[in-house]
């Protein structure tokens, strides 16, 4: 009964390993993180994490792997590299020489898991005053590799689930799962801004902020559209839960009209 239980959380179960020099972030991405499990059956040299994103109506659930960049961990990212389905490759924007270590990543995985889909991610954008690291020439590497590139903000919570549903994606496209093959890439630092100000503040409030009135219009039309889709989602999971009480009330009014 709990294996059955178990098999109904999610659609599909993707491995995916996230590799790259020390202190560039790589925990940071999830620990963000804050629906799954962090128990790790293995726990030395590595992190663990769950989560479960929705593609398509389609539950998927990632098995985040996290390893130590140190060269001492080499033999562990070797044997986690075989049963991946994806690989996300991390560097710090901040730090030119995370960047160059790339190659070498990208040759180790190569090496164990040829064909596996990879994401290149430049993480902590919300230092980009410091940045290091043209995001051009991210984006003319991930080409030549054939990776998808982002760069993300844990901080801000800026690209986290859209670099894992695009690996994701990519994972069942290879698998061929193509109906699911949409690019879900948010490139606009716009977008974090809008996301960023409507958390803090209600539609209503929008207009009392010292801001030009087309940047107004824009962050009420980013609010609206973004409770509006969380209000479906909420009623959706509301239906489904209440389906038998609702049977239940309606015998009982009718019941007391008879």
């Amino acid at each position: 009964m709990e294996q059955a239980r178990m098999a109904k959380d999610y659609d599909y179960l993707l491995k995916v390993l996230l590799v790259g020099d020390s202190d560039v972030g790589k925990h940071e991405i999830i620990s963000g993180l804050e629906d799954g499990s962090s128990e790790s059956p293995f726990c030395s040299g590595s992190a663990y994490k769950t989560t479960t994103i929705l593609l398509d109506g389609k539950r998927v659930k990632l098995q985040l792997w996290e390893t130590s960049g140190q060269g001492r961990f080499s033999t562990i990212i070797r044997s986690y590299s075989r049963g991946a389905q994806g690989i996300i490759l991390v560097y710090d924007i901040t730090n030119k020489w995370s960047f160059d270590g790339i190659g070498r990543w990208l040759k180790e995985v190569e090496e164990h898991a040829p064909g596996v889909p990879k994401v290149l991610v430049g993480n902590r954008l919300h230092l980009a005053f410091k940045r290091q690291v043209a995001a051009k020439q991210a984006e003319m590497y991930a080409s030549r590799h054939k990776m998808a590139c982002f760069e993300i903000s844990p901080l801000c919570d800026f690209n986290i689930r859209e670099s894992f549903c695009e690996l994701a994606r990519m994972a069942l496209h290879r698998n061929g799962m193509e109906r699911i093959w949409r690019t879900n890439k948010v490139l606009s630092l716009q977008e974090l801004c809008c996301r960023t100000i409507v958390r803090r503040t209600s539609v209503y409030a929008i207009d009392t902020l010292p801001l030009p009135p087309t940047v107004k219009s824009h962050l009420k039309s980013y609010a609206l559209t973004s409770s509006q889709c969380i209000n479906t989602l909420t009623n959706n999971s509301k239906n489904r839960r209440v389906k038998t009480p609702t049977q239940t009330n309606s015998t009982r009014n009718s019941c007391c009209i008879s």
